[in-house]
């Protein structure tokens, strides 16, 4: 047993003094336990295994340099390339009508599919949506164990959660969806729209009025975001085709 250090601390008091004795070893000792990450600590466990949708893999791309399995030297084009190509040989073929559409972030996989509109001619245009929705819930309940076991398969390889959604018709329908908290810093003028759009009732929070705003900023620039993607893209295959660095 090591031989442990003390400290005696006098404290002034009104007509006595108190001496306190603390075990310096002991304070220094807690405080590198308390302050030090616990090595083999099993991350939370993984919702898709448990039959649930949503996915909890804990780690992010952004860990690895927002590459998939953390690989180095690709650029974020090189990736979504990857992601998508390792989906179009994994999916099943009898799934989709067509090519899905396979979005990529640092954080999250969406896949979205089209499936065979059921026929509704001469239907109403009620009965049309609820044929459209029946089809929804009916791939959703037969592919589910798939679906999660191919999640799996994507969380272990690029370090990202994946979310399902599907197109039937007129019908869109995320089936999981990831919420990723995001810190920014904003100056006094832009903290008052914010804060006038939680007076005026439009969002509930200064968290709700940031995401409404970028909603709104998708929304009303779709084209321009997109030109500015694909320049973004064509910028990283440029970057990728210059020597290695050393």
């Amino acid at each position: 047993m090591p031989q442990l250090g003390w400290q005696c601390l006098r404290f002034s008091g009104t007509g006595h003094q108190t001496l306190r004795v603390f075990d310096a070893v002991w304070l220094r000792c807690n405080h590198n336990y308390m302050s030090t990450e616990q090595a083999g600590t099993d991350p939370a466990d993984d919702t898709a295994g448990t039959g649930n949708e949503t996915n909890a893999n804990a780690e992010t791309a952004s860990e690895h340099g927002g590459q998939p399995g953390g690989s180095a030297g690709s650029g974020r084009a090189g990736a979504a390339e990857e992601v998508r190509g390792w989906f179009g040989g994994r999916l099943p073929g009898d799934w989709f009508t067509g090519v899905p559409d396979i979005q990529v972030d640092r954080e999250e996989i969406t896949v979205i599919g089209a499936l065979a509109a059921p026929d509704t001619a001469g239907a109403s245009a009620a009965e049309r949506a609820a044929a459209a929705e029946g089809r929804i819930r009916r791939f959703r309940e037969e592919t589910r164990g798939r679906r999660v076991e191919i999640a799996r398969e994507a969380e272990h390889k690029f370090r990202r959660k994946v979310s399902w959604g599907v197109t039937c018709a007129d019908t869109t329908e995320m089936f999981t969806t990831l919420s990723v908290p995001v810190m920014t810093r904003l100056r006094q003028p832009e903290r008052r729209v914010l804060d006038t759009l939680v007076d005026a009732g439009v969002a509930r929070s200064r968290s709700d009025a940031l995401a409404w705003c970028v909603r709104l900023t998708g929304d009303n620039a779709d084209a321009w975001l997109s030109r500015l993607r694909a320049a973004l893209r064509h910028v990283e295959e440029v970057r990728d085709q210059g020597p290695a660095s050393a």
